[in-house]
């Protein structure tokens, strides 16, 4: 299938940032002090996390992004900025001062997460509030919306999002976080992975009782589709159209995280620029196979989509 020119294409990210650092090091003896290995760091880095990795993902692609979240007036924040000002995405991170940006640390040594440390809290209310007028001004200027959920209380307002972005006529997909998927009604298309959607649903026996259960919770949802990211056993997706598959791909399977943003903004992008959700699902199943071979959260480049077409 031909890649669709994405250049044109215009996609506003809303949700939870957050900044991904990593310490690599080498393991060569175990702690005196407790049974844990001693790192010792050689190197670290830092990329865009959460719903700033959907955004850079979207970028990688070619199309045109902005991005709209709340971050700390700290380091991180800052350090977080930066990195997407150098991919060319618009930023619009209302600043929270008492708001520690969301860090994730991970500790890697022989190429292994050792360990992972979190630093979070949840944004200002008034802040999230000026964040919403903002989000209505940007609507006029994007064809398709991203709004992803890490459950840190960044979109509080999600539902008025959802209505403000259907009444602009603009899809609106969501990945989403928690067992109360109420608050995504109205919503163009929702990409819960396996877990997520057993958590909400239940869990199944055969393919034909989670179509069963999908076409359920998309008419109490009011959603056009339903797309179920299934791990080892590929893609799903659920719709008035019926039911599409995509199998995963055979490859190793280097580190799957940040491979459900990948997913939702390659998603995106192809609906924006013209594809049609299948085959939009496709070029997002390919995506996602290039990026579970990479260490850590990651992109996948229009190049590399091209790339994966053979």
């Amino acid at each position: 299938m031909q890649i669709p020119d994405t250049s044109a294409t215009r996609v506003l990210v809303v949700g939870d940032v957050m900044l991904d650092r990593y310490w690599f090091g080498e393991v060569s003896r175990i702690s005196p002090e407790a049974p844990v290995p001693v790192v010792k760091v050689g190197r670290s880095e830092e990329r865009p996390g959460g719903a700033a990795n959907v955004a850079f993902n979207c970028s990688a692609l070619g199309a045109r992004v902005a991005l709209l979240s709340v971050v700390g007036a700290d380091e991180a924040g800052r350090n977080l900025a930066s990195l997407l000002r150098a991919s060319e995405i618009e930023c619009s991170l209302h600043e929270d001062a008492k708001l520690s940006t969301t860090v994730k640390l991970r500790v890697i040594g022989r190429q292994q997460q050792l360990l992972r440390i979190d630093f979070e809290n949840a944004p200002d209310h008034e802040i999230l509030r000026t964040k919403l007028t903002d989000f209505e001004t940007r609507l006029a200027a994007c064809d398709v919306v991203i709004l992803s959920d890490y459950g840190k209380g960044g979109l509080t307002h999600i539902t008025e999002m959802i209505r403000l972005a259907r009444a602009a006529g603009k899809p609106v997909l969501v990945d989403p976080k928690g067992d109360d998927y109420s608050r995504y009604a109205g919503a163009t298309l929702l990409t819960p992975n396996r877990t997520e959607m057993s958590d909400v649903v239940g869990r199944w026996k055969d393919d034909a009782e989670l179509a069963t259960k999908a076409a359920r919770l998309r008419e109490e949802l009011r959603l056009e589709a339903l797309l179920v990211t299934r791990s080892e056993e590929g893609m799903t997706l659920f719709s008035a159209a019926g039911v599409a598959h995509e199998s995963a791909l055979a490859r190793e399977v280097y580190d799957v995280s940040g491979a459900g943003d990948t997913v939702i903004a390659t998603l995106a992008v192809m609906l924006g620029s013209g594809l049609t959700l299948p085959q939009a699902m496709r070029q997002a199943n390919l995506a996602a196979g290039v990026v579970v071979g990479k260490l850590g959260t990651a992109s996948c480049s229009l190049e590399e989509l091209k790339a994966a077409q053979a």
